[in-house]
């Protein structure tokens, strides 16, 4: 009985010696460097050679990738034996799986005859995995004889990932993705997607446009060496759909999975499927304000317009009234306390409204109370946003 791992071979490798034409070797060494075989033509002081080496050991095997073993039970004997069944078995820690091509019995087997079998499995798990390997099989004298091998093997992981999440102030969803390689083989990352949830969709950020393509932030060569590690950006935003119901998307945290595929050593692919990542849900409460539109830079005490987004996080329709005080340096343009009217459960409403700025400098829009009078709670919302307020004299001055 016989079990070979089947692997990629490698590059052969040589270690160069060279000398300068004047040392006491002279020219020798290049001589022989020409004439040795597992050189390049042209270029003998490169390390890498022009043949490959077979696996020399069994080798790592990572995550994601496909294990490929070969099978063969051999005739020793001078004998001829009957109803010859080759199982090849793989154990794990949480389930036993038939990796053999054919549960058939093989009629006979000659001396000095094999049975060939070649095995391939996807690996999904880490941790100490087992190959069974057994043969039963009928003497000439009709005697039943039964026997197995076991082979033992570790599956490591080939991958780091981490995540994070950002909720921005509308309903995005931001996904950062940090992915280091803790092999000792450098990785090609063939692709790196987000498979978004049904409420979802998304958009990479990992590109930067230049004309009509993108080129990718990690360069033309999308290389990963040991140990190092890469950010991946990616933006979800609600389907239409569900983007107005307010309630919904709010208890959603369930984002989608990640996607990975990536090749080693002369093209060995791997791929990993992460499980649905989940964020915290945003705390909104029951009413939510949000900015839809506000400039990045406004002029002292000149009034200026914003726009707000009221949305109904509860379950209940609502009686809105907003009240506008003012703060030390944010002034109210307008009536505080008018009816803003009902509001159904997640639905919304966009409110104009205008202020202006007495003080110079970054400054936090705050002062913002909603009253449902319904229940007579009130809502207060304080650091809405950041404005850059300038003074038009500095801007003349700058021009000058």
């Amino acid at each position: 009985f016989t079990v070979m791992r089947l692997t990629k071979p490698t590059l052969f490798t040589n270690m160069p010696v060279t000398c300068e034409d004047r040392d006491l070797p002279g020219d020798l060494f290049g001589r022989l460097m020409k004439e040795d075989p597992s050189t390049i033509k042209g270029a003998e002081a490169l390390m890498l050679g022009e043949m490959l080496t077979l696996p020399q050991n069994f080798g790592n095997i990572f995550l994601g990738e496909t294990f490929s073993s070969y099978i063969s039970v051999h005739n020793d004997s001078t004998q001829e034996v009957k109803d010859i069944l080759v199982k090849a078995d793989l154990q794990t820690s949480s389930q036993r799986l038939n990796l053999s091509a054919s549960n058939n019995t093989v009629t006979e087997l000659k001396p000095e005859s094999c049975i060939d079998d070649v095995i391939h499995h996807e690996v999904k798990e880490i941790g100490t995995h087992i190959l069974v390997c057994a043969v039963s099989y009928t003497t000439q004298a009709g005697e039943k004889l039964y026997f197995r091998k076991f082979f033992k093997f570790q599956v490591l992981k080939p991958l780091d990932v981490k995540t994070k999440f950002y909720n921005a102030e509308t309903d995005e969803v931001f996904l950062e993705a940090q992915i280091q390689n803790i092999t000792t083989s450098p990785m090609f990352m063939e692709k790196v997607s987000l498979e978004p949830s049904m409420m979802y969709n998304v958009t990479e950020l990992n590109t930067v446009e230049t004309g009509d393509e993108g080129t990718s932030t990690f360069g033309k060569m999308s290389y990963l060496q040991p140990m190092d590690t890469r950010q991946y950006l990616y933006c979800l935003k609600p389907k239409s759909e569900f983007a107005e119901k307010a309630g919904v998307i709010k208890g959603v945290t369930v984002i989608g999975k990640l996607d990975i595929v990536w090749k080693t050593n002369l093209g060995e692919k791997g791929r990993l499927q992460t499980s649905q990542l989940q964020r915290m849900a945003p705390g909104y409460g029951d009413v939510r304000l949000s900015l839809e539109m506000i400039p990045d830079t406004v002029n002292l005490e000149e009034p200026f317009d914003i726009t707000c987004k009221i949305t109904n996080c509860s379950e209940r329709t609502m009686d809105l009234v907003l009240e506008m005080c003012n703060t030390r340096s944010i002034h109210w343009c307008g009536v505080s306390g008018r009816q803003l009217g009902k509001v159904s459960p997640s639905a919304s409403l966009s409110l104009p409204l205008k202020l202006l700025s007495s003080v110079q400098g970054l400054q936090s829009i705050s002062g913002l109370r909603l009253t449902d009078t319904f229940l007579k709670r009130t809502y207060e919302y304080d650091d809405i946003a950041q404005v850059c307020v300038v003074s038009m004299i500095e801007i003349h001055m700058i021009k000058a």
